[in-house]
């Protein structure tokens, strides 16, 4: 298989007509090759609109969903960025290249190595990668201006709202796995206490791995 001609066959018959039109999100996805962030067994797969399997129990996200995510970041090349939950570090990288600095968080050992790994190989100096559980524990610093959940959560956690600059913003998608779709949903912090709430548009994602809320299931 021919995986640039895969790569540009996904941004423009996958992520373009789910409509993503900043060309510096297309820029990027054309240019970072995702492949590099799969296991060899799935690089034939590596653009096809599957969630991939990135090892214990974690999976990419579809690339148009990683599409319309980094699109709805409105990054900068100014913007420091806070992502929660790295995965594999293809995200993580692709928001590298559109922003100033980017920390990711993974709670995994293991994947957070495999992603720092690849970052590295690729020269993406402006990531790091810390192994690190999201619950509002940890002493994040003030003023992103950015932050990605990169899972599902029941609710947007106040710790991490308040993490944000003023014009800042926070990109989550919210909903339970008891129903068929999900909510992608920005917010945007406007004052020292007002946030606007934007919805985006529908998806469906696993539950963040971490502390963060997640809505009670039901049990029989």
């Amino acid at each position: 298989m021919n995986l640039q001609q895969a790569r540009s066959n996904m941004i423009e018959q996958q992520v373009r007509p789910w409509d993503v039109l900043d060309q510096r999100v297309l820029d990027v996805l054309a240019e970072m090759p995702r492949d590099a962030f799969v296991a060899e067994e799935h690089r034939q797969l590596a653009y096809s609109d599957y969630e991939l399997p990135i090892g214990h129990g974690q999976r990419m996200f579809k690339p148009v969903v990683e599409g319309r995510l980094l699109q709805s970041l409105q990054l900068a090349n100014t913007d420091s960025v806070l992502e929660i939950g790295a995965g594999s570090g293809y995200v993580t990288a692709c928001i590298a290249r559109l922003a100033q600095r980017v920390e990711a968080l993974e709670i995994i050992p293991e994947l957070a190595e495999r992603a720092s790994a690849r970052l590295a190989e690729h020269g993406v100096a402006n990531a790091c990668v810390l192994v690190q559980d999201a619950e509002a524990s940890w002493d994040a610093r003030d003023a992103y201006d950015a932050i990605l959940i990169g899972g599902s959560v029941a609710s947007v956690p106040d710790y991490y709202k308040n993490k944000l600059a003023i014009g800042g913003r926070l990109l989550a998608v919210v909903g339970t796995t008891t129903r068929p779709t999900m909510e992608a949903i920005r917010l945007v912090r406007v004052t020292e206490t007002e946030w606007l709430t934007e919805s985006l548009f529908e998806t469906c994602l696993p539950p963040l791995n971490s502390g963060a809320p997640q809505a009670p299931r039901f049990v029989f």
